[in-house]
């Protein structure tokens, strides 16, 4: 699913209006449809609607939602925030239409402070708020009555539902700190996520937010081009591969996993496991001495390689036989363990996998980057990622040195967070939708690197392992955090549900 600029979403609506055709008034009633659909899925009629609008589109769709709540017998009570002269001509339709209703369900108030906002506001535990103020269109901080209107909602201890974009909340770059933002619980946005949804630090104004689709004209979403996409089950089933029935082991790759040292040899089990449930014909996990027998008896259908010394990574093995390789997990940065590395980067065929304490390794050893084998990738969390590329001012212009190090160096980042983001080597970001905070638990990376090295084993291109392996990976934490919580779960509760990811992902059920 392609994520577009604000510029460009205008451009979207303005096609579909010209080549539907369709009038604009028109194209708001069906947004207003399909949030009206949204909302009554979750909310019934014992639920009273407060609809605060603004004077402009989002205001016109704020209007056309409340209309069509009131006609479905929900108690609706519209605030019109009257902070400017000028009205856009579809909130002026939208604005006559709901007026001319004679409903005792409905009532329409014209707000011209702050005071009489809270005056006229009479709620309950069953009221909610519905964000209709400002939409995409926002490029400036919000000053006056309408800031002092954002103020009021956001200390309301109400669900709080924004239409499109949080009211205040920039679509294609970060607000500054002192900027007033509504914080909504729910954000029903309009046919493409915005991209500062994916950002971290939008988390506590967008809330959970669902893309409607109001059905913009496929000709101009098809041609239009974009750096940033948002993943779905769709996107990923696209390429996602059927067994053939004569298939056997080796026809799925042999993988090899380089992890553990003393102490962190439950890692490399973690990442194995990950690495056998995410399919992989065969494994080899190559461990310090010390793990010979944890492996064994943790992993039995995973062939063992045996370093020379007892704790760390010492030497490297043979690199012929494997189709893909993963290293990273609990290998320590000793300084034997750093020559193994750089052995590796200096004499694989294949892609890497570099994680986790590789990643330390090359933020000390930074002229290995540019030998770093063509598509290989690298996943680290944000941390890792400054280590080898220097700090961020915060995460939009890391996103950009995400972009950028993809592109220099011919890798894939996997940078994990609420919505991990895949950099390609052409520039174009990939943002995950599955996932949930109970991930956020030791060995989860692990496991991360056993899938997408099982991926890319079995025949995937490093592109596609990255996307599939990140949203099976979310996906099956989220099937864990149903059965153990979000507080329960742990990083092997994500492998086990890693076969639930599979079957969900071969079926067309939603």
């Amino acid at each position: 699913m392609k994520i577009l600029t604000s510029q460009q979403i205008r451009a979207a609506d303005e096609y579909t209006i010209t080549h539907e055709p369709i009038t604009s008034v028109d194209l708001m009633e069906r947004a207003a449809n399909a949030c009206v659909e949204w909302i009554t899925e979750k909310f019934n009629t014992e639920f009273s609607f407060h609809i605060i609008c603004g004077l402009g589109n989002n205001g016109g769709d704020g209007l056309a939602i409340a209309r069509l709540l009131a006609d479905k017998n929900y108690t609706v009570n519209v605030y019109v925030i009257d902070h400017s002269e000028n009205r856009s001509p579809d909130f002026l339709t939208n604005y006559s239409r709901l007026t001319s209703l004679s409903k005792n369900n409905l009532q329409v108030k014209e707000i011209k402070s702050v005071e009489e906002f809270k005056g006229s506001f009479k709620i309950n535990t069953q009221s909610v708020i519905v964000d209709a103020l400002f939409g995409t269109g926002l490029n400036k901080p919000i000053q006056g009555l309408t800031a002092d209107i954002i103020k009021a909602i956001n200390t309301l201890p109400l669900t709080i539902i924004a239409i499109d974009v949080p009211s205040g909340l920039y679509c294609d770059e970060l607000n500054e700190l002192t900027d007033l933002i509504v914080r909504a619980n729910f954000t029903l946005t309009f046919q493409f996520p915005k991209l500062s949804f994916m950002l971290p630090e939008t988390a506590p104004f967008v809330g959970d937010f669902s893309v409607l689709d109001i059905r913009l004209h496929t000709d101009f979403i098809t041609n239009i081009h974009t750096p940033n996409y948002f993943v779905t089950k769709e996107d990923v089933q696209s390429f996602l591969k059927k067994r053939a029935k004569i298939a056997h082991k080796g026809n799925f790759g042999h993988a090899l996993i380089i992890a553990g040292s003393y102490g962190k040899i439950g890692a490399a089990v973690l990442a194995s496991k990950a690495c056998i449930h995410a399919g992989a014909g065969l494994l080899t996990t190559h461990v310090p001495k010390a793990g010979y027998e944890i492996m064994q008896i943790s992993l039995p259908e995973a062939m063992v390689s045996i370093d020379n010394d007892e704790h760390y990574i010492s030497n490297l093995i043979k690199l012929d036989n494997y189709n893909a390789i993963g290293i990273g997990p609990g290998i320590g940065t000793e300084q034997q363990t750093q020559n193994v590395l750089k052995l590796l980067i200096q004499n694989t065929k294949v892609p890497l996998v570099i994680d986790a304490d590789a990643i330390n390794i090359l933020s000390e050893n930074k002229t290995w980057l540019a030998f770093i084998p063509a598509n290989s990738v690298l996943t680290p969390h944000p941390k890792e990622f400054e280590r080898v590329t220097g700090k961020a001012k915060n995460s939009f212009e890391r996103l950009q040195k995400q972009r950028e190090f993809s592109i220099k160096n011919n890798v894939y980042v996997v940078l994990k967070g609420a919505h991990t983001s895949i950099s390609c080597p052409d520039g174009i970001v990939f943002f995950n939708s599955t996932g949930n905070p109970g991930m956020a638990t030791a060995g989860s990376g692990d496991v991360l690197t056993g899938i997408i090295t099982a991926l890319i084993a079995q025949g995937y291109n490093s592109k596609q392992a990255c996307i599939l392996g990140v949203y099976l990976h979310g996906l099956a934490g989220d099937f864990a955090a149903i059965e153990k919580s979000e507080e329960g779960m742990t990083s092997a509760d994500i492998i086990t549900h890693l076969s639930q990811g599979f079957l969900y992902l071969h079926t067309n059920h939603k």
